[in-house]
């Protein structure tokens, strides 16, 4: 089970790594939305709700249903599994978002309004080149709250190309419940033990 919850973690924090960096800034207003996420590794259904220093991702795959909690102002990621009614702890990295970016150089094209999904949404062309030479590349369109609400683009690392494609649907703009974001009642922590650094990289946002 834990092996099956991790790797689509590591996605989910990859990609939306990725999506921050690209969209500049986190959203200012709360919403909830319906989320998809497709790699060459894997394919993820389930839904977000997100105010700006807080985030709540439910997500099943392969079998395994899991949340993810990330609390921005406390500095933690919580990975909770529902049916075993435990919970992993990640703290996240003290970092600024000016680091996080500064191995980046971020080209990024407008190309105008699209309607997406009922909505008017600012389209733009992004090519993200790393330090080290590893590139991507892609479409990214975003509300008018400056929401990412898809990005499909191509990652290019060593030679070798990997597709992936996030895409928001039912984006509703509103308050969102404050326990969305805490640990249920009843969930107990898991000693990760080493398993623990296998994420803790991939959780800098």
């Amino acid at each position: 089970m834990i092996k099956k919850v991790l790797v689509p973690c590591m996605v989910v924090a990859v990609l939306h790594s990725v999506g921050a960096m690209a969209a500049n800034e986190r959203p200012t207003v709360e919403y909830s939305a319906d989320q998809t996420i497709e790699t060459e590794a894997a394919a993820m259904k389930g839904k977000v709700f997100s105010t700006p220093t807080k985030e709540r991702r439910e997500m099943s795959q392969g079998g395994a249903n899991m949340i993810m909690i990330t609390r921005h102002d406390k500095k933690v990621v919580w990975t909770l599994m529902p049916e075993e009614k435990m919970y992993m702890e990640m703290p996240m990295k003290e970092s600024t978002e000016k680091t996080d970016m500064s191995a980046y150089k971020i080209e990024q094209t407008p190309l105008g309004e699209e309607k997406l999904d009922g909505q008017v949404m600012d389209k733009s062309k992004i090519v993200m080149t790393h330090s080290s030479g590893s590139k991507m590349g892609g479409f990214m369109w975003t509300t008018k709250q400056g929401i990412l609400a898809k990005m499909d683009a191509i990652a290019v690392d060593k030679g070798s190309k990997n597709r992936f494609k996030m895409e928001q649907t039912n984006i509703k703009v509103g308050k969102q419940p404050a326990d969305l974001f805490e640990i249920p009642k009843g969930f107990q922590l898991m000693n990760m033990g080493g398993m623990g650094d296998m994420l803790k990289g991939m959780m800098g946002r």
